[in-house]
């Protein structure tokens, strides 16, 4: 696998790793250079005696070095791999080391492994006692968070912002540990409230509601319909196979990338992708899910057309997505862009929504001839009608959409709920700009 110098950027774990990286991407850095199909690798010169070891697998993007940093990727990592895309003359194919021949070798016996034990025959009574196993940890945990969440409503939430950390930590590992680990983000999400701001109570009532609505709504599956089911058991932690779910056919169109943005949690990096079908009118947001130190299956970035077959999540309002085969395509400028006249019809898009999903999460809309306007010292946004709806407070990009716009009214992608939006891109000049 050859990547790209933005791909190998997008491995590094901070800023100071891409910088560090960048100069040791030079020849006279390293005392021998190699690669084949399998691994790239390299022995770099540090202030020791001893050059460093380091070792990336080519076929799955994973890194070992023998330098003491515990950054993963580690500098030496990233400046390998940086030099092999600037300067690949430079490496030749040459037999394995045995230090990378051990290591790929062991990488290998582990994932002949995980496949052997994916090709075994499910054992479907084992699987069902799981199950329900599981289900009585969850109904166990429920109970206890319902009993919590009718305690902060019974001693009101003026005292809130006094609690402490452990207060909604507990909460939140109990939740994990009765295997509802939605739940236990919604928890989380409760405590990281900003108490200082002006209003806060609403927005913690909103949050504290939606908690109460999944939880609740867990106890009385039998009575509500299978594809709302499918939305309570997402959102407090069941996953559903992708496996299966790509064997379905789903909605082929040509999809242009609104938006992409990444978040750390943990060990992992949180890649979202919101699309927009251009000939179905339809909306998708792709998750991917990538460990440190590795590249996604998908690259994708904002303003990309693909010509692709998505399947949604069975859902009561079909959103989430998986992309089960694509194309990068030319354009999509011949389709033209189907987009809401104004914030009313946005409002009563939303409406309907929330009939379906009242928990449902934010979602993007594209609207036309919206214009930023500054009015009692917020930023908002105005429709054709002369409507406003407020942008988010903390959106740090308004002069930049100020420049693009230059007070005039442009076609906009935005991402939001009910009454506060983030402007995600602009089309301009018959070109779609990410903000």
């Amino acid at each position: 696998m050859q990547l790209t110098e933005d791909q190998i950027y997008a491995l590094a774990p901070d800023e100071a790793s891409k910088k560090a990286g960048r100069d040791l991407a030079v020849p006279a850095k390293w005392v021998t250079k190699g690669f084949n199909h399998q691994a790239l690798w390299g022995e770099c010169q540090g202030s020791g005696s001893k050059p460093y070891q380091t070792q990336v697998d080519l076929t799955a993007i994973a890194f070992k070095c023998s330098c003491p940093s515990r950054k993963f990727p580690c500098k030496h990592g990233i400046g390998l791999l940086l030099l092999r895309a600037r300067q690949p003359g430079l490496f030749s194919n040459t037999d394995t080391p045995a230090w990378v021949n051990d290591w790929i070798s062991k990488r290998s016996e582990k994932e002949e492994k995980k496949t052997e034990k994916a090709e075994k025959p499910v054992d479907e009574t084992a699987q069902a006692k799981r199950q329900q196993s599981r289900e009585q940890k969850v109904n166990s945990g429920i109970n206890e968070l319902l009993i919590w969440i009718k305690d902060i409503v019974r001693n009101g939430i003026l005292t809130v912002p006094e609690k402490e950390v452990a207060y909604w930590d507990n909460m939140a590992r109990r939740m994990v540990d009765a295997q509802a680990s939605g739940l236990a983000a919604m928890v989380r999400e409760l405590g990281a409230a900003d108490f200082w701001k002006e209003g806060w109570q609403s927005n913690f009532m909103d949050k504290l509601l939606k908690l109460y609505l999944v939880a609740e709504s867990y106890q009385h599956l039998a009575g509500i319909n299978p594809l709302l089911q499918q939305d309570i058991r997402s959102a407090i932690g069941f996953t559903f196979n992708q496996d299966d779910l790509k064997k379905q056919n789903g909605l082929t169109d040509t999809w242009l990338v609104i938006a992409k943005e990444t978040r750390d949690e943990q060990q992992i990096t949180v890649e979202q992708n919101w699309l927009y079908g251009l000939k179905s009118n339809q909306y998708a947001l792709v998750l991917q899910f990538i460990a440190r130190g590795q590249v996604g299956q998908l690259s994708l970035s904002t303003g990309m057309y693909l010509d692709a077959e998505l399947i949604y999540f069975p859902s009561a309002v079909p959103f989430r997505a998986i992309i089960k085969n694509y194309t990068i395509a030319k354009s999509g400028v011949a389709f033209g862009i189907q987009s809401f006249t104004g914030w009313n019809q946005v409002a009563e898009q939303e409406t309907g929504l929330n009939s379906k999903l009242p928990f449902r999460n934010e979602m993007p809309f594209i609207v036309a001839a919206l214009k930023p306007l500054h009015y009692q010292k917020q930023w908002w946004l105005q429709d054709q009608e002369g409507f406003l709806c407020r942008i988010v407070l903390d959106f740090k990009n308004i002069w930049q959409l100020m420049a693009l716009s230059g007070g005039a009214p442009l076609t906009m992608a935005v991402i939001g709920k009910e009454n506060e939006y983030r402007p995600l891109g602009v089309w301009y000049q018959n070109n779609y700009k990410a903000i």
